[in-house]
């Protein structure tokens, strides 16, 4: 690892849509930076970025990983660079966000035909959420149909004027010129590349007072005053560099590189805050900490985690303090990888990102300090699964198995959740689409060993009352020796979800023994659980015991119970229960000329729409839906908007299920019932 200056290192990630080109202009950057022999490619599984078999096999990036390179610019400076590759499927978003973190800026790539895209717009507002300074890389800019101006104009139409070119292709498109580059301009590009740097030097002055008094006067900025104040304005998000490229001819690489090491904010230049919103000290002579950002297990080397060093410095066979987890760790070697190389390093300072392998506690989002220190920084805050299957074991007996070998994939990946369905009882497995489960549970075979089917979840539906009901029941037992009695008189009504009092004891006179009611109470819990139309739990419901009767030798807590629980279910059927299905509040982003058939596809699927807004360009539906229409809709709604489409969706509430289809769903528990039975 080499050891330049804090100022001169720059970390950054690229984002962008599935077949942006990211990975392409990875290879291209390590090809250029003399990491990489010849130039790799996707296609024929050269790719220096994409290189786990996984990755191979799909031809799609899964996973966000640094490289790590020392660059010259053509000013003869000298840059450590880190790039992060991420996926641009929309599944595996969750990656792109932990990297971005990590990040000081970055690169959003915008096909030059394709132009801005829904992945495009999601790496967008990821970079404004995290105050994130950013510039457009345009690729493939040599492609057939493909137009600078036309695209440029789209770019600005979507994220305004402040997204300005710092270069601009010749009109053959085999040449890229840096303006800032203080290069000739070629006759045909004078005009523009004029116009261009009158926006750039107004851009700059006005992050400067002196600057802008001296632009105000009509005075032009000098070159060291325009980078100054480019970089300022840049790091402050109130200009969007925007630069052209052609990859696979290495056309406009270089150039690139310079405006990353000309703009873009070192280590020290960043606001790192820590998970109470203050500032944390950077910079190599601060007390050292870091952020576990990705945790992932290697076959070689056992479970790595990667950690952004924010200030001081790691060192190898050091001891650290787990802020998280409030546990001292033992660090051995630090590891810093391209693709397949492992370099193994001393150290690591300010800005830099490593592995760390064999971490006895640590995960991702843990902190990692200084012994004796307790800085906590601010965590990642990951998106919430929006797709859940059921993983279900073909061979009987592995449940046990299939458990812990997904436990140890989602430990690897914040954005999968597992859990055991309390209601349903199955293992649920939720992540960000169909890919991500499927990649998730492949990996789980592989490891475990075990096969398994992915099922859609059952619904946990619930039931409640409507109405009043009243009624008793006496249970009542003889069989010769001590008998059973207990006779309970039972109302029940619709309750306010805001009324935490859902068991009223109404009983006077001594009509039952008061340590009699604690039993009638839980016989009635039970018997609450068990519903009385298709054996769903009865939610929002208000139970009150007025009257009864008992037996001086006869009465117990158990018959007082069981009397509970069958008055409970004599009673609801009286207050007239229905069924209620949960209902979920969903965000759906999509190009405009899909709207037609995503209205009516939520039409179908009973969905509700609250409303629509424009949002970059594209349509953002608000809208509600069941939750049993929608378990599949991530990967619907992409083959509906040919890719282009994403969605978020949470918990909003139950509601009642339509009379003809609950029927349906209460007469196929019944006949389960009695199946089971």
């Amino acid at each position: 690892m080499t050891h330049l200056p804090v100022t001169n290192t720059r970390n950054v990630v690229i984002l962008g849509h599935t077949g942006s080109g990211k990975t392409t202009l990875i290879d291209a950057i390590l090809y250029h930076a003399g990491q990489n022999e010849r130039l790799g490619l996707t296609a024929n599984g050269s790719s220096m970025a994409d290189w786990t078999e996984e990755e191979k096999d799909r031809k799609i990036s899964i996973w966000a990983k640094p490289f790590h390179a020392t660059v010259k610019t053509k000013e003869g400076a000298a840059m450590e660079l880190t790039v992060i590759d991420t996926p641009g499927y929309l599944d595996l978003y969750g990656q792109a966000v932990a990297a971005a973190k990590v990040a000081d800026a970055a690169l959003i790539a915008v096909d030059a035909v394709a132009g801005v895209q829904v992945g495009s717009i999601r790496a967008w507002h990821l970079c404004e959420k995290l105050n994130l300074p950013c510039a457009i890389v345009i690729t493939g800019l040599d492609k057939d149909n493909a137009d600078f101006d036309t695209l440029l104009s789209n770019i600005q139409k979507s994220w305004g004027r402040k997204c300005v070119p710092v270069e601009l292709p010749t009109h053959d498109r085999k040449a890229i010129i840096d303006i800032l580059a203080e290069s000739k301009i070629p006759d045909e590009l004078s005009e523009e590349a004029e116009l261009t740097m009158s926006v750039l030097e107004e851009d700059a002055a006005e992050e400067d007072e002196a600057l802008l008094n001296k632009y105000l006067s009509g005075e032009h900025l000098s070159h060291d005053e325009l980078t100054a104040g480019l970089r300022v304005a840049v790091k402050q998000r109130h200009v969007v560099p925007v630069f052209e490229t052609e990859a696979l001819k290495g056309i406009g690489i270089a150039e690139l590189l310079d405006e990353v090491h000309r703009l873009f904010p070192s280590p020290l230049d960043r606001v790192v805050l820590d998970a109470a919103g203050n500032e944390v000290k950077v910079g190599p002579d601060a007390p050292f900490s870091g952020l576990v950002w990705r945790s992932v297990n290697d076959p070689f080397i056992g479970q790595l985690q990667f950690i952004r060093v924010v200030g001081g410095t790691l060192k190898a066979d050091s001891e650290v303090n787990n802020v998280t987890k409030n546990h001292k760790e033992r660090v051995g070697p630090l590891h810093q990888f391209n693709g397949r190389k492992d370099e193994t390093v001393a150290s690591a300072t300010a800005g830099q990102i490593v592995a760390l392998a064999k971490l006895k506690s640590t995960g991702a989002n843990d902190t990692l300090c200084a012994v004796g220190s307790d800085i906590a920084l601010d965590p990642i805050v990951f998106p919430s699964p929006v797709m859940s299957v059921a993983v279900v074991p073909k061979t009987p007996g592995d449940d046990d198995k299939i458990g812990i070998g997904l436990h140890r994939v989602v430990e690897e990946d914040p954005t999968l959740h597992l859990e055991r369905n309390p209601e349903t009882h199955e293992l649920i497995l939720s992540g960000m689409g169909d890919i991500h489960l499927d990649i998730a549970v492949s990996r789980m075979k592989k490891r475990s060993s075990v096969d398994v089917d992915m099922q859609i979840p059952k619904v946990a539906y619930k039931e409640t009352v409507t109405g009043r009901g009243e009624g008793h029941y006496k249970h009542k037992k003889q069989s010769g020796g001590r008998g059973q009695y207990g006779e309970v008189y039972l109302k029940v009504e619709a309750r306010d979800p805001s009324d935490e009092e859902w068991f009223v004891n109404e009983v006077v006179g001594g009509a039952i023994p008061r340590n009699f009611i604690p039993a009638v109470e839980k016989g009635v819990q039970e018997g609450l659980h068990r519903g009385v139309l298709a054996g769903f739990p009865i939610i929002n419901a208000k139970v009150r015991i007025y009257d009864g009767t008992y037996h001086d030798v006869d009465s117990s807590e158990v018959a007082f119970k069981i009397a509970g629980g069958r008055a409970l279910s004599d009673d609801a059927i009286k207050a007239r229960p229905v069924l209620l299905e949960p209902v979920m509040a969903m965000k759906i982003t999509i190009p405009e000329q899909y709207m037609g058939d995503i209205t009516g596809d939520l039409n179908h699927r009973r969905g509700r729409i609250l409303g629509i807004e424009v949002d970059s360009g594209m349509q953002t539906i608000t809208a509600e839906a069941p939750q049993s229409e929608i378990f599949r809709y991530a990967a619907e709604l992409r083959s509906l908007t040919q890719g282009q489409g994403v969605f978020e969706a949470s918990f909003a509430r139950y509601d009642a299920v339509p009379t003809h289809i609950a029927t349906k769903i209460i007469a196929s528990a019944v006949k389960h019932e009695h199946v089971d039975e």
